[in-house]
C-alpha cells in the first residue's frame, strides 16, 4: 500500500486494513490523515484482551491457552505483547505457537496438543483467513475450544469468533469510493466531516 501511495501521490486511494495505519505509514494520524488516502480500519490488536477473556469464559478450566499466530504479520510482536499481558490478567499461561503458512499447521497443532493447552486463540492474517477451513477442522479434530478473529471462521465451522466485521468494513470503503467518484473531495465528506476518518466495527 505504501508503494501505491508513493507512486500515486494525487490519485484518491481507498483502503481497508486490520493494521494500525499510522504505525504502518499509511496516514499521518487518525484525526488528521492528510494525503490522498482514506479508508476503514478493522482493528484486531485492541480486541485481544476481550477475545482472550471470552475464550477464558468458554474454557475456564484451561490452565494453558495456546495462541496461534503468523510471525510474518506486521504487528505480530505488538500482538504477542498484548496477548501476554491479557494472559497475566486472567491468570493463565499463554503458549505462543507460530505458523507462517498452511504447511506448518499440523506441526503447530502438534505442539499445542503436546503442551496440553485447553483452549486456542487463532490470530488473523491473510494466510489464516484463506486457510480457515483447515484451521477450524484441525481445532475440531483435536477437540480444542477455539476462538477466531472474524465471523468467516465461525461460518467455516469454527466454534466462536469475536472481531471486526470484514463485510461492514468493505461496505464502508465502498461508500467512501462512491463519494469520491461523485466528486466529493478526498479530504471532506458532506456535512463537513473528514472522509479520512478511521472507522472500525466489531461483532461476535
Amino acid at each position: 500500500m505504501r508503494a501505491v501511495k508513493a507512486a500515486n501521490p494525487t490519485i484518491p486511494i481507498v483502503f481497508t486494513t486490520g493494521l494500525d495505519p499510522v504505525r504502518t505509514g499509511l496516514v499521518a494520524s487518525v484525526s488528521r490523515p492528510g494525503g490522498n488516502l482514506t479508508g476503514v480500519v478493522f482493528t484486531v490488536v485492541d480486541l485481544i484482551t476481550k477475545q482472550l477473556g471470552l475464550l477464558h469464559e468458554l474454557a475456564p478450566k484451561a490452565a494453558v491457552i495456546a495462541v496461534l499466530a503468523d510471525p510474518n504479520q506486521p504487528e505480530h510482536t505488538l500482538e504477542m505483547r498484548e496477548v501476554e499481558v491479557a494472559g497475566r490478567a486472567i491468570g493463565r499461561q499463554i503458549l505462543i505457537v507460530k505458523a507462517a503458512n498452511e504447511r506448518e499447521f499440523n506441526a503447530a497443532f502438534a505442539s499445542i496438543v503436546h503442551a496440553k493447552a485447553g483452549a486456542l486463540l487463532v490470530r488473523g492474517g491473510p494466510v489464516f483467513l484463506t486457510q480457515r477451513r483447515q484451521l477450524t477442522a484441525l481445532a475440531a479434530r483435536h477437540a480444542l475450544p477455539a476462538s477466531y478473529v472474524s465471523r468467516e471462521y465461525a461460518e467455516a465451522g469454527g466454534l466462536m469468533s469475536y472481531g471486526p466485521s470484514l463485510t461492514d468494513a468493505y461496505r464502508r470503503a465502498a461508500v467512501y469510493a462512491g463519494r469520491i467518484l461523485k466528486g466529493t473531495s478526498n479530504n471532506s465528506t458532506p456535512g463537513g466531516e473528514t472522509s479520512n476518518q478511521i472507522q472500525g466495527t466489531h461483532e461476535i
